[in-house]
């Protein structure tokens, strides 16, 4: 089976954060099908059209034999090992311990009720696009850079963990 390309944005602001994060990317990286698990530094930034406790965002970049259903199926699986709880009331944004998102795979364009790719919000969000950026500089996204993008998005805190 070949292999795809897929970028992964991984928050939490829930518990300890860094420490849920540290460890769901050794889980990913363990997954079956997924290989050459490769994350940005951390981030931290505000809660996007929510309250709560700041957030703690990296990206990570795979290459996975899954189909993206399936890696999607995988990465919901962690979340909810992680305590991460879906229910038709849950509110958008809310705080979570951990909140795992696919956000690109291999260059696909993908709509069905469970998965649009690229991640219909990537583009509006500099907690996706600044780590996305040190995994890939060059990453384009309909038509934009990286730098394009992140323009539209300077009102928004984002900043490296130390």
């Amino acid at each position: 089976m070949s292999k795809a390309m897929a970028y992964l944005g991984l928050g939490a602001n829930l518990g300890e954060p860094i420490d849920t994060l540290r460890q769901v990317l050794h889980d990913i990286g363990h997954l079956p099908g997924i290989e050459d698990c490769v994350c940005s530094d951390f981030f931290g930034s505000a809660p996007l059209d929510a309250p709560g406790p700041h957030y703690v965002n990296a990206v990570a970049r795979v290459h996975t034999t899954l189909a993206p259903l399936n890696l999607l199926t995988e990465l919901q699986r962690l979340e909810a090992q992680y305590g991460r709880l879906r229910t038709a009331d849950s509110v958008r944004n809310a705080p979570r311990t951990l909140d795992l998102d696919l956000l690109w795979y291999d260059n696909l364009n993908l709509t069905t009720p469970r998965l649009t790719l690229p991640h219909p919000r990537m583009s509006q969000r500099a907690f996706v696009l600044r780590p996305l950026a040190q995994l890939s500089h060059d990453f384009v996204l309909n038509g934009h850079s990286i730098e394009t993008l992140l323009i539209g998005c300077a009102d928004q805190q984002c900043a490296p963990i130390a």
